[in-house]
């Protein structure tokens, strides 16, 4: 099958650093080409993938240090593009929200569109009636909440390349924190979750600029303690030694998380994941095997004295039957076949709501 993966322009493919949309379409690429797939790839010239590369843009969005650029601009450049060559593909996978909408209209029945973000916003209801044709797929059941009447075709979990972890039969004393320093993501309560227990805590976070006085009133001052340690943002190259260090990672998100890939990084490091029950927390966390899902922060402390019991082969185990990149490359692949079929639309189908 011919499939091109459209990528967002804001980080390489994989990210150097932080990233998850970018990182995911990384694996699903690779993934689709070890199982024989004829893939195109549209992100940015220092992409690193085993997918023919399109390359649309000089390099990422925002490592680029060009004191002035468009996002947007960059983004349609990338879409004019891929309208020129869309006939050479079956299948056009985006993941790009929904700002193709308008410029595909003719051959909409055989793209797929994964929405990744956060989708109670105000204006999206609007969009998604408007061009109510587009076949979407939700990252978790939990995403769709807000749009629930949107043209879903299926939910499929993200997943992650089984050889990039390693896998630590055993942690080092100390608890991990690792993404975006933000409020919804909760990294002050990560370190009085930590204090209380009286455990080292590492995080390893980017802050972007938006966060950036949230970071510096409200965080910056936490991290004199001393069992805090700030270790700044990290790529894949250092992620296994931090998250396999650990007894556990700390997931005390306060918003509707869409997925949260690093819970499903750390478990293929076998390390148990301790999670607040938001979003998609249910559907990645196995409660008492893969970690403890958690509603406040008394259960968070007993949880972090029971993670230590857990088994984490165990863990590390269910990662790779439920979150690798080749189990996810597969349910995309029955949703292109679907597509492809010559009965159209058999995905609308009541009984077809999940992959």
């Amino acid at each position: 099958m011919k499939i091109a993966q459209v990528s967002p322009l804001y980080e390489a493919v994989p990210p150097r650093f932080y990233g998850g949309t970018e990182r995911v379409v990384a694996h699903l690429s690779d993934a689709l080409v070890d199982l024989g797939h004829d893939v195109t790839l549209f992100a940015t010239a220092e992409a690193q993938t085993k997918a023919r590369l399109a390359a649309v843009r000089d390099q990422a969005i925002r490592l680029d240090p060009a004191p002035l650029k468009s996002d947007l601009a960059a983004h349609m450049t990338q879409l004019a593009e891929v309208r020129r060559r869309a006939h050479e593909f079956d299948v056009i996978h985006f993941h790009t929200d929904m700002i193709h909408f308008p410029f595909f209209e003719d051959v909409a029945e055989r793209t797929i569109t994964t929405l990744h973000g956060r989708l109670d916003l105000k204006d999206l209801p609007e969009v998604y009636r408007r061009w109510s044709y587009y076949p979407l797929v939700s990252i978790s059941t939990s995403q769709r909440r807000p749009l629930a009447a949107a043209n879903w075709m299926a939910t499929v979990h993200h997943g992650v390349s089984t050889d990039l972890y390693r896998f630590s039969p055993q942690g080092h004393g100390y608890l991990a924190f690792l993404g975006r320093i933000s409020p919804e993501k909760r990294p002050d309560r990560a370190i009085a979750l930590a204090i209380a227990a009286g455990q080292p805590l590492k995080i390893a976070a980017k802050v972007d600029n938006a966060d950036r006085a949230y970071f510096d009133e409200k965080i910056e001052p936490l991290m004199h303690h001393p069992l805090v340690e700030y270790v700044g943002e990290i790529g894949d190259d250092a992620k296994s030694d931090f998250l396999g260090g650990a007894d556990a990672l700390l997931f005390p998100i306060d918003w509707p998380e869409p997925f949260g890939l690093v819970m499903i990084e750390a478990m293929a490091c076998g390390t148990p994941v301790i999670a607040y029950d938001c979003g998609s927390v249910r559907e990645v966390v196995e409660n008492g095997l893969t970690g403890f899902i958690v509603s406040n922060d008394e259960e968070a402390a007993q949880a972090v004295e029971r993670a230590r019991v857990l088994d984490r082969a165990a863990v590390r185990r269910r990662f790779e039957e439920r979150f690798s990149s080749t189990a996810m490359a597969r349910r995309y692949l029955d949703l292109y076949t679907r597509l492809t079929t010559p009965v159209r639309a058999q995905w609308a189908l009541p009984e077809a709501a999940e992959a």
